[in-house]
């Protein structure tokens, strides 16, 4: 049945570390975001990255709302896919006219290096389920 796959896990230590670095990171930069004002940012998104204001509002909502998913561990390969896309169009739109290295010097932006990371550690929650200590465990 298609809802089992949502939530099959099995219970690696390795998934639950995965997931709780992608809470944490999402977490850190949602809230960032929301803080310095999310209609700005969805605004500063739409005008140098030409992303339609209820996409960059989806964008945001699954950043923020992705991070506790990847704390308890629920729902997590909806929200990994969501996180995923979040990262590929941060890499096409923001990074990829940077290069690859995310340190350069002050004022010339940052390449796809950590955008690439969080989009790799999502695909593995994809791929492998939310792991030990999860939400998603007990119902597989």
């Amino acid at each position: 049945m298609m809802i089992d796959s949502v939530f099959v896990t099995e219970p690696s230590w390795a998934m639950a570390v995965v997931r709780l670095g992608l809470a944490i990171v999402f977490f850190a930069h949602s809230v960032q975001q929301i803080r310095n004002g999310a209609g700005k940012t969805i605004g500063a998104w739409n005008e140098r990255y030409a992303i339609p204001k209820p996409i960059g509002a989806l964008g945001i909502f699954t950043e923020f709302f992705g991070s506790f998913a990847m704390l308890a561990g629920f729902l997590v390969r909806p929200f990994a896919l969501g996180l995923m896309i979040f990262m590929f169009i941060a890499m096409w739109k923001a990074h990829w006219k940077h290069g690859f290295f995310l340190a350069h010097r002050g004022g010339e932006g940052n390449g796809i290096e950590f955008c690439l990371v969080l989009f790799l550690m999502a695909l593995a929650v994809l791929i492998g389920g939310a792991g030990a200590l999860s939400l998603d465990i007990k119902f597989s």
